[in-house]
């Protein structure tokens, strides 16, 4: 089949979960014989470098810049207010990807459409798409927002972000309706958005973000003292849970550990330091490209997430790398994790506290989670495996 595939993030480096989801179907239909274009954003600073290892998968790739400002924002909140439209949809529904979409369109017929996360369903939802369009629902999106509004300190924030949450689960019911076909992460989101649906069927598949364990060794570690988060801060769900960690379990975990240094690895964002020893013994890296070293230096691996949806990739990036892992129940959502059997599960800041120590203390305990994670991502989550579930949707 010929397949316009459409992303909101350049699927490479494979640096956030969205990436690696989109990379490795990009790989696996065009392995099973699709010809596949790809037309995704990029973002400033992404260099050109980026699309080739792109341009050796697919057909041919095309790059719209993704503009955004904070004057931008506004217009766009502005725009969202008087619609139903959700501002996390408006804003990024840019001239220039229209422009480039009608093009791709004209200059060549396609079998199918193929829009990755909801941000890019609004573009096969025009008239002008193929006749198969397939929607791949990376999670539950209005999730994010509901979750978020429950913990926010602001009367405002919170109203604002339940209004975002209804409008986001409108539009998620009705995009899930208009698709050909919609491929979901995890059964948990397809029953957020569409309880009575009757479960996955003809239009429906479920089929997990999946990693590749072959392609990243575990790591050798040698006296770890790091404990470690990864993620962009720039994504609320992110630095609302390093907030709540950082704020709440660990100056109990520094009390606790005095060689221990908490490493939060990723793009800029803000985080809460105003609690007593929060910011004692804490290293903001911003975006860091080779993680080797640190990843060599992590005694316990943190995703304290409060809110989120689908699956947490960096999850499968620390069993690949071998890292002992404490989580929150919602930050180990979709995936086949197994308290005391590859991580340990936390909600409350005490007890995530306990269990960041006891890994960090306990050497037989940190190797027995972490060989755990690695059987799981292996047996589980190879992508060559889990992905010919996507036969079914694109047959040959």
């Amino acid at each position: 089949m010929r397949i316009l595939f459409m992303t909101q993030v350049l699927p490479f480096p494979l640096d956030a979960g969205p990436k690696v989801r989109a990379h490795y179907v990009l790989r696996y239909l065009a392995e099973a014989g699709h010809e596949v274009s790809l037309l995704t954003f990029i973002r400033p600073g992404e260099p050109a470098a980026y699309v080739e290892p792109l341009r050796r998968i697919c057909r041919r790739v095309e790059t719209v810049p993704m503009v955004r400002s904070r004057g931008r924002d506004l217009r766009d909140g502005l725009r969202s207010v008087g619609t139903n439209l959700p501002f996390l949809l408006v804003r990024d529904q840019l001239p220039a990807m229209w422009d480039r979409l009608k093009w791709m369109l004209r200059e060549r017929s396609f079998d199918a459409l193929h829009a990755d996360q909801l941000w890019m369903a609004p573009y096969a939802m025009n008239g002008v798409s193929p006749g198969l369009t397939v929607l791949d629902q990376h999670n539950a999106v209005f999730m994010v927002p509901r979750r978020m509004a429950e913990r926010h300190r602001s009367r405002v924030a919170r109203l604002l972000l339940r209004h975002e949450a209804v409008k986001l689960q409108a539009f998620e019911r009705e995009a899930c309706q208009r698709f050909a076909r919609v491929v979901w992460v995890t059964e948990e989101d397809r029953e957020a958005v569409l309880p009575h649906a009757g479960g996955v069927g003809a239009r429906h598949s479920v089929i997990p973000i999946a990693a590749d364990p072959d392609a990243q060794a575990p790591v050798e570690r040698r006296r770890p003292f790091r404990v470690t988060f990864v993620g962009g801060l720039h994504w609320p769900p992110n630095s609302e849970g390093v907030s709540w960690f950082v704020e709440n379990a660990w100056p109990q975990v520094a009390r606790a550990n005095p060689s221990a240094v908490l490493t939060i690895v990723g793009k800029a964002g803000r985080i809460g330091l105003r609690a007593p020893g929060s910011a004692e013994r804490v290293e903001l890296t911003g975006y860091v490209p080779d993680l080797r070293t640190i990843l060599s230096e992590t005694s316990v691996f943190i995703v304290p997430l409060l809110a989120g949806a689908g699956m947490r990739v960096k999850i499968l990036d620390a069993w690949c790398w071998g890292l002992p892992i404490v989580s929150t129940t919602i930050g180990a959502e979709g995936l086949d994790a197994r308290h005391s059997e590859n991580l340990l599960l936390a909600d409350e800041p005490g007890v995530f506290a306990a269990a960041v120590t006891s890994v960090f203390q306990d050497g037989r305990l940190a190797s027995g989670l972490a060989e755990g994670g690695r059987a799981t991502v292996e047996g589980k989550y190879h992508w060559r495996r889990v992905y010919q579930a996507w036969d079914r949707v694109y047959p040959s």
